[in-house]
């Protein structure tokens, strides 16, 4: 009976000792295995078997991507503070086994690891925005995590890790310098806008003056055209009455007739004229019989010399 009972606790000893000989590691996690307490090996993902009671499992790894929310503030060179909120985004560099071992043996545990690293980029933030000012900060996002990540990436790959990205969530200052800020660009938004509508007023106004030149240039050129027109036709209608004269004037030459008479039957129809297409409603005439015997004279006078005229004759 106690044989079979020391049998039955060697057949035990042997499967605990069997079944621990197999470790099994997750997707995404390294095992590092020592001897002794000396590095030895590191296990991946999958089953993997070690010697029992020799070898043991002094840590598993995840080398899967990590993020650590940051939140810490900075001074200007022109002493002016900036909150910072950030989010950093790290994993392990590889899965070689030089790189394993850094993560493994380079800090006692993790919570030293996390406080090495938010130092590190809060440290290289800090030194950054100590050369730069306040108003030059906002616009510098980007040149800031560059500039982290080129001060970090030597740092952490002695570590075994890799930086993969560093976001800068939220960028303020104090109230006092964010209402200013709010305040200059308030005020330079109402400069612009000032520029804008006296450019567009410049434009309009210049527009409306080379509108109301181009039509004074056309009207003008219109008057133009339209007095060489009348002027023209004036010139016709005394050609043709000149023709109309001479034509009568030889008729009653002809017929020995007074011409007089013509010039007699012009004034008589300009004073019709007159009397139909004027305005007011009296025409003054001196009817004395000097005043009448004076126009005849003058009618005879235009009478004399029309036909040297129609002739060609020179006086």
């Amino acid at each position: 009976m106690t044989n079979q009972i020391v049998l039955l606790f060697i057949v035990f000893i042997l499967l605990i000792i069997v079944f621990s000989s197999f470790v099994t590691v997750k997707q995404g996690t390294i095992a590092v295995i020592t001897i002794f307490g000396k590095f030895r090996r590191i296990l991946t993902p999958g089953l993997n078997f070690k010697i029992p009671l020799v070898e043991a499992i002094y840590s598993k790894i995840s080398i899967q991507n990590r993020s650590v929310e940051l939140e810490f503030q900075a001074v200007t060179f022109d002493q002016a503070n900036v909150y910072f909120k950030a989010m950093l985004l790290y994993s392990v560099l590889d899965q070689q086994e030089e790189t394993i071992k850094n993560v493994a043996f380079k800090f006692v545990d993790e919570r030293n690891l996390m406080q090495a690293l938010i130092r590190t980029v809060e440290g290289s933030i800090r030194a950054f925005v100590a050369t730069k000012r306040q108003s030059e900060v906002l616009i510098l996002r980007r040149d800031i995590v560059d500039h982290v990540k080129e001060q970090l990436d030597q740092i952490l790959e002695t570590w075994g890790y890799h930086l993969q990205d560093l976001q800068l969530n939220d960028i303020t200052f104090d109230d006092v310098i964010m209402k200013s800020m709010s305040q200059v660009v308030a005020s330079n938004n109402l400069k612009a806008a000032a520029e804008n509508e006296g450019q567009a007023l410049l434009i309009t106004k210049t527009k409306a003056a080379e509108a109301e030149g181009n039509a004074i240039k056309i009207s003008a050129e219109a008057e133009r055209q339209a007095s060489q027109l009348r002027g023209q036709g004036v010139a016709l209608f005394r050609q043709e009455v000149a023709k109309g004269m001479t034509v009568a004037a030889k008729e009653m030459e002809t017929a020995h007739m007074d011409t007089s008479v013509i010039l007699f039957t012009m004034w008589t129809e300009s004073i019709k004229y007159f009397a139909e297409n004027s305005e007011g409603n009296v025409i003054f005439l001196d009817g004395s019989t000097d005043a009448m015997h004076q126009t005849m004279k003058e009618m005879m006078s235009l009478n004399l010399l029309q036909p040297d005229k129609v002739k060609g004759k020179k006086i």
